[in-house]
């Protein structure tokens, strides 16, 4: 909605004009929230309209039930990507892996991680090569 009557522009609508009460009343209804609700988002996230649904998303997200990925609802491929700090690729990979459940994806996540990690070779000792040249000098005497 326009917070200036004589500006009907498409960019101006995107926008949220808290001193206009019936911009308050309009976008509260929307988005199925309190004026209250709707100034503390606005405050948060910025007047865009799409900037503050997308907030809104995120914190009814957050209050819902969080032991299940739904890779279907781009918020959520955000919000768990940013949880888990992995790019949403890998966080499909691992939802395909272990299934849906927030638990298993971050116990597979953080036990990749380690298991990712490289391990320095070992040196072998003096008695070690020594023990192993002997062997295939009897191998080659024999």
């Amino acid at each position: 909605m326009a917070d200036n009557k004589k500006k009907r522009g498409g960019a101006d609508r995107g926008l949220i004009a808290l001193s206009e009460p019936y911009e308050v009343a309009y976008w509260s209804k929307k988005f199925k929230i309190t004026p209250a609700k709707l100034k503390a988002a606005v405050q948060k996230a910025g007047h865009s309209a799409k900037k503050v649904e997308a907030y809104l998303k995120l914190q009814k997200h957050k209050a819902a039930d969080r032991a299940r990925i739904a890779m279907s609802q781009p918020y959520e491929v955000s919000y768990w990507s940013k949880k888990f700090k992995v790019t949403p690729a890998r966080l499909k990979a691992a939802v395909a892996a272990v299934g849906h459940s927030s638990k298993n994806v971050g116990a597979y996540l953080t036990g990749s991680k380690k298991k990712g990690a490289k391990k320095k070779p070992k040196k072998a000792s003096k008695k070690t090569v020594k023990k192993t040249t002997k062997k295939r000098a009897k191998k080659k005497a024999a």
